[in-house]
C-alpha cells in the first residue's frame, strides 16, 4: 500500500482522525501502529499490557544506552563470522549509535514494569534499531522484509542473555557517577574537618555525654566512611563485569554460531568500553542474579549511613536555641507556614528519604532474585528498575547533600566549648591523675551542683592550674595518651 510519502509498508497504512497509522503483524495477528513510531507491533501491544507506573524504560537513558551497545556488539560480531550481510549490519550498527547517544529516546515509552523477563523491552529495541536501520538504507519503517526485528537485529541471541548483560552495563556505567559524587561528598567532609580540627567539643554515646573530641574528628569520620563505602560498591560492581552473552535462551547457544559467545563479548568491551568478560558457566549465568544482590546491598549500605550521617547533622544543628546547636547548616528556605524564623534542615531530610527508598528497594531486589526459577529469573525488570533508581536517587541526594548543605556548614565553637565544659566528659580525663573512684565522685558533683569540673577542682584544690591546663589540651582530649606527672606516665 503507497503512502502519502510514497514509502512501501509491511502490511500497510491507513488514515484516522488524528494520525496515520501502519498495519504490522507479528505471531499474534496484525495491529496498527504509529506510522511515525520506531517501534513495532510487540512494542505497541507491550505498552497497552503494561499500564502499571507510568514510568518509561526511556527514563533511564543508561539503559537503553546498554541495550544498543549488546546489539551493536552482536551485529558485529554476527558480521565478522559471516552471518550478516555487510550492508544490513553496517544500518544496524548506524542504528545502534543513534540510539545510544539518545536521538530517539522517546520511542522508549514502554512501562519499567512489565511481564515477559524483559522480552518486551528487548523488541522495543530491536523494532526501533530495525526501522531506524531501514531509514539510513533508504526505506520506510515498516520494511521488516529487508531488516527485521527478530531476523537481524537479534540474530544469535535471545532476551535471557541480551537483558541482564545490559542490565550489568548499565549499572556499571550509573555506577561511576555514583562513585564521584560520593568522593565529592567525602571530599567536602574533609575540608570541614581540617576547618574544624581546633574546636574541643563534646563526645556523645547513646545520646549521653561521654567524653571529648573535636569537632574535626567527627567530620573526618564523615569522610572515611563514605570513602570506605566507594570502595566497597566499586569492590562489588566488578562482579557485574561477568555477562552470559552468547548463551541466547538458558545458557546452551542455541541458534548461535559456537564461535558468537566469545566474539560477542570482545565487540561489546570495545563498543562499551567496560571491560565484561563472558561468564564461566553461560546455563548457570542465565538465572543468576546474586550479583544483583551484592550490588543492592552495597548501595544499601551506603544509604544507610548516609542516612545516619544526616540524623547527625540534624541532631548537631538542633535548636539553634533549644537543641545542640553546635553546626549551623546553611539556610536552604523558611520552615513553616506559621512560626517565623524556623528553618529547617531539609538537605539532610530529604537525604534521609532517599536511603529509606534504597533500603525499600533492596528488599525488592532480594525477594525478586529468590523467584526466579529453573533456567531463567523472569522478575528481572524490576530488579533492574530498582537498582537504576536507587543508584540515580543517591547520586542526586549526595550531589545536593555536598553542594546545598556540607560546604556551607559552619561550627558555633562557643557552644562546643560550653557543651563540653559543663559536661562529666572531662572526669575520664583525669582518671589517670586522681583514679576512677575519685573522678566518678567529682562527675556527681558536677551534676549534683550544676557547676563545671573546673570550677569544682579550684575549689578543691586537687590539681594545680598548670595539671588543669594540661586536662583542658586539645591533644591530651583527643588523642591516644595519658598525662606525665612528675617525670612519669600516671
Amino acid at each position: 500500500m503507497k503512502t502519502d510519502r510514497g514509502d512501501t509498508a509491511l502490511i500497510g497504512e491507513v488514515s484516522t482522525v488524528d494520525k496515520v497509522l501502519r498495519r504490522e503483524r507479528d505471531s499474534i495477528g496484525e495491529i496498527d501502529v504509529d506510522a511515525d513510531s520506531y517501534h513495532g507491533a510487540q512494542t505497541a501491544r507491550a505498552v497497552a499490557n503494561f499500564q502499571i507506573s507510568g514510568i518509561p524504560i526511556g527514563h533511564y537513558p543508561v539503559l537503553i544506552r546498554a541495550l544498543a551497545f549488546v546489539k551493536k556488539a552482536a551485529a558485529l560480531a554476527n558480521l565478522e563470522l559471516g552471518d550478516l550481510d555487510a550492508e544490513i549490519a553496517t544500518a544496524i550498527v548506524g542504528a545502534c549509535d543513534d540510539v545510544a547517544e539518545g536521538l530517539m529516546i522517546e520511542q522508549f515509552s514502554l512501562d519499567v514494569f512489565q511481564g515477559g523477563a524483559g522480552t518486551s523491552t528487548n523488541m522495543n529495541i530491536n523494532e526501533v534499531i530495525a526501522n531506524r536501520a531501514l531509514e539510513r538504507l533508504g526505506l520506510s519503517r515498516g520494511r521488516f522484509d529487508v531488516i527485521h526485528p527478530n531476523n537481524h537485529v537479534n540474530l544469535s541471541q535471545s532476551t535471557n542473555d541480551v537483558y541482564p548483560t545490559a542490565i550489568r552495563i548499565a549499572l556499571l556505567l550509573s555506577c561511576q557517577q555514583l562513585s564521584f559524587a560520593l568522593g565529592e561528598l567525602a571530599d567536602a567532609f574533609e575540608v570541614k574537618a581540617g576547618e574544624f580540627d581546633h574546636i574541643l567539643k563534646l563526645g556523645r554515646t547513646q545520646l549521653q555525654d561521654a567524653v571529648p573530641m573535636t569537632l574535626g574528628q567527627e567530620f573526618k569520620a564523615f569522610a572515611v566512611t563514605i570513602r570506605e563505602d566507594v570502595n566497597r560498591i566499586e569492590d562489588v560492581a566488578r562482579l557485574l563485569l561477568e555477562v552470559n552473552l552468547g548463551g541466547t535462551a538458558i545458557g546452551t547457544g542455541i541458534t548461535a554460531d559456537p564461535r558468537y559467545g566469545v566474539v560477542a563479548v570482545s565487540k561489546l568491551a570495545d563498543v562499551s568500553g567496560v571491560n565484561v568478560v563472558p561468564a564461566s558457566d553461560l546455563v548457570e549465568a542465565c538465572w543468576d542474579t546474586g550479583a544483583f544482590v551484592l550490588f543492592s546491598g552495597a548501595l544499601k549500605r551506603t544509604a544507610v549511613k548516609l542516612s545516619k550521617i544526616s540524623n547527625d547533622l540534624r541532631l548537631l544543628s538542633s535548636g539553634p536555641r533549644g537543641g545542640l546547636g553546635e553546626i549551623n547548616l546553611p539556610p536552604m528556605q523558611p520552615g513553616s507556614s506559621i512560626m517565623p524564623g524556623k528553618v529547617n534542615p531539609v538537605i539532610p531530610e530529604v537525604v534521609n528519604q532517599v536511603a529509606f527508598q534504597v533500603i525499600g528497594g533492596d528488599l525488592v531486589v532480594t525477594l525478586a532474585a529468590e523467584a526466579g526459577q529453573l533456567q531463567l529469573n523472569a522478575m528481572e525488570p524490576v530488579i533492574v528498575f530498582n537498582l537504576l533508581q536507587s543508584i540515580s536517587l543517591m547520586t542526586n541526594a549526595v550531589t545536593t547533600l555536598t553542594s546545598k548543605c556540607v560546604v556551607g556548614i559552619s561550627a558555633n565553637e562557643d557552644q562546643c566549648r560550653l557543651h563540653l565544659e559543663k559536661s562529666t566528659a572531662l572526669a575520664t580525663g583525669l582518671i589517670s591523675l586522681i583514679g576512677y573512684e575519685e573522678s566518678a565522685e567529682l562527675a556527681k558533683e558536677v551534676l549534683r551542683s550544676g557547676r563545671t569540673i573546673k570550677d569544682v577542682l579550684e575549689e578543691r584544690g586537687t590539681i594545680t592550674a598548670e595539671l588543669m591546663s594540661k586536662v583542658l589540651d586539645v591533644q591530651s582530649l583527643t588523642k591516644p595518651s595519658r598525662i606525665r606527672v612528675e617525670g612519669k606516665y600516671r
